[in-house]
């Protein structure tokens, strides 16, 4: 018998060279998930940390959004008194 190395999956195959079949195989050992425990509740603690920042930061851009879409509207209304000559944008159904 000769063992021979998987080239997908790296398990060990023991295969009999007179039936040509393998006769066991044995798998590859898995590293494990989780090394160390400490370590991986810090990083979970600062993934947590991280995520609430984000919350903050979008809950901060929800408070400024209508400010923000009231003075684009404004500057926009401003442009369009100071050219009313301006041809209107085209849109999809006057292209018909």
């Amino acid at each position: 018998m000769f063992e021979v190395e998987c080239p997908v999956c790296q398990a060990t195959l023991k295969i009999d060279p007179a039936t040509k079949a393998v006769i066991s195989h044995r798998e590859k050992p898995k590293p494990a998930a989780i090394e160390d425990l400490d370590a991986a509740v810090a990083k979970l603690r600062g993934e947590a940390a991280r995520r609430e920042e984000l919350f903050r930061k979008s809950i901060e851009e929800q408070k400024t959004r209508q400010e923000v879409l009231a003075k684009k509207f404004d500057e926009l209304f401003k442009q369009a008194k100071e050219k009313p000559e301006s041809p209107r944008p085209l849109k999809d159904i006057d292209l018909d």
